[in-house]
């Protein structure tokens, strides 16, 4: 029989069975110890009953994403929540956390909050923003407390389907209300469910996968692998999405878009087609891969 892990805790798992839709406890074969394995959240398994409210793990399907901070694998969506204001509109964060989530073949759906709190001089800069990453390809939503929210929540609910999603960002932009928005019933305390970046506060110890709306959102204690450890330059370059297309039309094969002659990516920067923030950021984010390199 086939599930899914929604949830470890103190050694036990909860297995959700993907064809009856029930849940149950399981164990995990000590063979995934002898092999070096181990199950986590996420994992879609084979898996036998030992009885009717206990299962024995036997399996894990090969996983397509497997994240270190959560311990979770799988993901197929985050939904990245960035305020405009208060706190201020982070680019390097940002792009950050999209170079991140494309290296692990986690597709981003960025949600911007707070448009209400601009000044009107600075609305037309926080849009061109808004503008470039959907012209590079990411789906953009975004919310204030002027908008109608039942019009925001039927367009993130309508990408719940079938998903594995988790829901990330900086602290104070906004995330608790948008669960609350979701589902009131999801009896989740939004003191002690922290989705902020870095080394905040973490209260929930384990990562827990909620059903919503015929998809599951992860409940995690902190979105945490925000450096790029496994990653080499060339997996950064790569996770640019518009420097990856533009790559084919450099002059040399594997073009880091630095000091390399002939080069699309900063022929476009020239030409004002790539954001200079993404240009400066990708600079820093290739130095702070080197320094990690050398521990």
């Amino acid at each position: 029989m086939r599930g899914l892990i929604t949830c470890l805790k103190s050694g036990d798992y909860m297995v959700l069975d993907l064809g009856t839709k029930k849940t149950m406890l399981a164990k995990a074969s000590g063979l995934f110890r002898h092999h070096g394995e181990k199950p986590k959240v996420g994992d879609y398994v084979e898996y036998q009953l030992m009885n009717d409210t206990t299962a024995y793990i036997t399996k894990l399907e090969k996983r397509h994403n497997d994240l270190v901070r959560p311990a979770i694998c799988n993901i197929d969506q985050a939904f990245v929540v960035f305020s405009v204001k208060e706190p201020d509109f982070n680019t390097n964060l940002l792009d950050r956390f999209l170079t991140i989530l494309n290296f692990n073949n986690i597709e981003a759906i960025l949600i911007f909050t707070k448009w209400d709190l601009l000044k009107e001089d600075e609305v037309e800069e926080v849009a061109k923003y808004q503008e470039y990453y959907q012209k590079i390809g990411y789906r953009v939503l975004t919310v204030s407390k002027n908008d109608k929210f039942d019009d925001f929540k039927k367009q993130v609910i309508s990408l719940l389907e079938n998903k594995i999603t988790v829901i990330t960002g900086q602290s104070g932009v906004g995330k608790s209300t948008i669960l609350n928005l979701l589902d009131e019933n999801l009896n989740l305390d939004v003191n002690e469910i922290s989705y902020a970046l870095g080394r905040g506060k973490h209260t929930t110890r384990h990562v827990e996968l909620y059903p919503l709306y015929d998809g599951m959102l992860a409940d995690t204690p902190g979105f945490g692998i925000m450096d790029f450890s496994g990653m080499e330059a060339i997996d950064i370059a790569q996770s640019f999405k518009e420097f990856f297309e533009l790559s084919d039309t450099c002059k040399y094969k594997g073009c880091l878009h630095i000091n390399e002659p002939a080069c699309a990516v900063k022929h476009a920067l020239d030409n004002d087609e790539i954001i200079k923030s993404r240009y400066d950021n990708y600079l820093l984010f290739i130095e702070e891969n080197k320094k990690q390199r050398k521990w």
